[in-house]
């Protein structure tokens, strides 16, 4: 009669200093996380292990978990939960994430490799690709300099007509006008090549 009495005595402690320890955590109590961290850390690590079997990524599922109690404390309700149940959750839901990300990302890998393999060029296609390559270099050289750097700007750091004319200082106009005379060379160039 007396065990389930301390029982309960000692789960209403344990719910109002939870309570406490994530009031201070978001009020941006670094002590207070660290409380947290030192009494959570382990299990954490224990529950990203068994879900990634990985432990370097299971560490970095425990940073993101604590990053994420200290941007969720608010949130943090006693009446649900202990606050070791909030970052074990937290840490459950981290890491099965990455396992999803992991698992996503092998199978595009496995699939880019299927694709790679299959699309192996052949040396004449290379040669022919090389040929184009410098027939586009050598044209783009007989381009006005004003003109090739707006063509670089645009295909090389994929900025748009407004971004080029803001870097450059110049008119959106001009910067139209001299992509549309830049494309009209290589056309004529590039055409007459063939």
């Amino acid at each position: 009669m007396l065990l389930p009495l301390l029982l309960a005595i000692l789960a209403r402690a344990t719910a109002a200093a939870d309570d406490t320890l994530f009031r201070r955590v978001a009020a941006r109590d670094a002590q207070a996380l660290r409380i947290l961290y030192d009494r959570c850390a382990g299990l954490a690590l224990g529950v990203a292990l068994r879900i990634l079997h990985n432990r370097s990524e299971a560490e970095d599922v425990v940073q993101e978990t604590f990053l994420e109690s200290w941007k969720r404390a608010e949130t943090f309700d006693g009446q649900r939960g202990s606050a070791t149940a909030f970052v074990l959750s937290i840490a459950r839901s981290r890491a099965l994430d990455r396992l999803r990300s992991r698992v996503t990302s092998d199978k595009a890998l496995a699939s880019l490799g299927r694709e790679a393999e299959a699309s192996v060029p052949l040396p004449i296609e290379t040669a022919e690709h090389r040929q184009d390559r410098e027939r586009i270099q050598a044209a783009l050289l007989t381009l006005p300099p004003e003109q090739r750097q707006v063509l670089e700007l645009a295909y090389f750091e994929g900025l748009t007509q407004r971004e080029i004319a803001d870097r450059l200082s110049d008119p959106l106009g001009t910067v139209k006008t001299r992509a549309r005379l830049a494309l009209e060379k290589l056309s004529a160039l590039l055409g007459e090549a063939q």
